[in-house]
């Protein structure tokens, strides 16, 4: 937890909550296990589609589809979301949840490894969330540049590993060094980039916000 436990239960107090087939996949993927974005991610997620007012979403991590569905909800009526889902125990998932929210014509699952994905994508997009493999998010980039639109928004989510991204790797578990140090190397390439405007921002477990100049 890198911010008060208390400060969090009191700004989850105050959300109002989401539709119902929102508040029932929540539901379902914390019974089963299935990490998806905390309560306060999920409120900052519609102030920025508000203020940026995208066109088109791209995701990178749909999971079982929980996060695709709250930004649908929560976008101009004109938007597309593009969500990408590598592992096949959840896409079968999130495609029925898409159908649950009658939001098949909104969202547009890709199968696939997004390392691969991403190089086959030709299309621009105003806003990028980024909620996949954090140790593949420095892999990830050089695509993401190029698919990110001038003044288009990236979010990285858990780019402050519950805290754990301000230890020293030698006090970091031998098993989780690799993604430490990528993640430290992503965090210190956006915010020292010619090309973004970064912000680190310490909110559920930590993102980073990115315009691109």
């Amino acid at each position: 937890m890198i911010v008060n436990e208390r400060v969090v239960a009191y700004i989850n107090s105050l959300d109002r909550g989401n539709s119902d087939i929102v508040n029932t996949i929540e539901k379902e993927a914390i019974e089963t296990g299935v990490p998806i974005i905390r309560k306060e991610m999920g409120n900052l997620l519609k102030v920025l589609l508000s203020l940026k007012q995208p066109k088109r979403i791209l995701e990178v991590g749909a999971a079982v589809g929980y996060s695709s569905i709250l930004m649908a909800e929560n976008m101009p009526s004109d938007c597309h979301i593009t969500t990408i889902e590598n592992y096949e125990k959840r896409i079968p998932i999130a495609k029925n949840n898409f159908k649950r929210a009658n939001m098949t014509d909104k969202i547009t699952l890709i199968e696939g490894d997004a390392t691969e994905v991403l190089k086959e994508l030709d299309e621009t997009y105003d806003f990028i969330f980024m909620d996949a493999a954090k140790g593949q998010y420095i892999n990830f980039l050089p695509d993401i540049m190029r698919l990110l639109n001038k003044g288009g928004l990236l979010i990285s989510d858990n780019i402050l590993q519950e805290g754990e991204i301000v230890e020293s790797h030698y006090t970091v578990s031998r098993r989780d060094r690799t993604i430490h140090q990528r993640i430290r190397e992503y965090v210190y390439t956006l915010t020292h980039s010619d090309e973004l405007i970064t912000s680190i921002v310490p909110i559920g477990d930590g993102i980073t916000l990115s315009i691109k100049k």
